[in-house]
């Protein structure tokens, strides 16, 4: 047998779905979902702190912004999910309160992104620092938070793509409500939590690269995170499966992320004309007419 060939009999004839996702200690239940959201969530953090701590500014500062940040992005990352996908709750033989219920998964990263943004705008304002800096330094650890946080979809069994005879084939339990009844069991599907998950680390580190190396700030950072997302995320739509309201035969978002990814690459390029270079001083510098509006 030639390396070749024993090379391509090595590769595993799918990748399997974890046998669970929640554990019980005790009456309380542990979900994989959460305990991957909470690790993005760490990491992503350090992330920022890093990077923020290389910009001049202080560990706790960024810990601070985060306390606001996060709450209002899980908020508004529920209310995006439940109004794009309402028949869960509001449509036949739907439950209303389930719409709070947040541990059984579904989260909008469009309403998490739009209303974290509210929280790390009032975060940035509390602690007297400027929120274009700071929204530079968090990107790379929001693509990092969210390649962590689809690993919740993998143990859930969700959100995957359409078949494929690939050898990294998705396996889905045959007995799982995810399973699409129209295929017969044992069929395998795109792994699309791994293609997003791939994609976001590898966004990542050339978001990391292109800032050390062209030094971008005045929130180029964070624009050129949302074209790369959008990008990922648009490919990444076409391939899934998952029930979802379409708008002119294509997914709500994949409309969404065509729509918000030409805006970010508006702006990236419309303040790279105003800005050359980043910003010397982290700390806010109020005008005069902000100071008439806080009297």
């Amino acid at each position: 047998m030639s390396i070749s060939t024993f090379a391509l009999a090595a590769l595993p004839a799918s990748i399997p779905s974890p046998p669970q996702g929640v554990w019980y200690l005790g009456p309380i239940p542990i979900r994989a979902y959460a305990l991957a959201i909470l690790t993005g969530i760490i990491v992503g953090l350090w992330v920022t702190q890093k990077r923020w701590v290389a910009r001049g500014g202080s560990a706790e500062t960024a810990t601070e912004v985060a306390f606001w940040a996060v709450p209002f992005g899980i908020v508004g990352g529920r209310i995006y999910h439940v109004v794009s996908s309402p028949d869960a709750y509001f449509g036949p033989g739907g439950h209303p309160w389930n719409a709070f219920a947040i541990w059984q998964g579904g989260l909008g990263i469009w309403g998490a992104i739009a209303l974290g943004a509210v929280g790390a705008w009032i975060g940035t304002r509390r602690q007297g620092i400027r929120f274009a800096p700071f929204a530079d330094t968090i990107a790379p650890g929001l693509l990092i938070a969210q390649a962590i946080g689809r690993l919740g979809n993998w143990f859930n069994q969700e959100l995957f793509g359409g078949p494929t005879t690939l050898p990294w084939g998705l396996h889905i339990d045959s007995t799982s409500p995810t399973f699409p009844p129209q295929y017969p069991p044992g069929t395998l599907f795109h792994p699309t939590f791994l293609y997003e998950l791939l994609w976001n680390l590898a966004a990542a580190a050339l978001l990391i690269y292109l800032d050390r190396r062209f030094r971008l700030g005045h929130g180029r950072v964070f624009w050129l995170y949302v074209v790369f997302y959008t990008v990922g995320r648009f490919w990444v739509e076409l391939l899934r499966i998952d029930p979802a309201h379409t708008v002119l035969g294509l997914r709500l978002n994949v409309w969404t992320s065509i729509v918000v990814g030409l805006g970010a690459l508006v702006a990236f390029l419309l303040v790279g004309r105003r800005h050359q270079g980043r910003e010397d001083d982290l700390l806010l510098t109020r005008t005069a007419a902000e100071d008439e509006l806080s009297q």
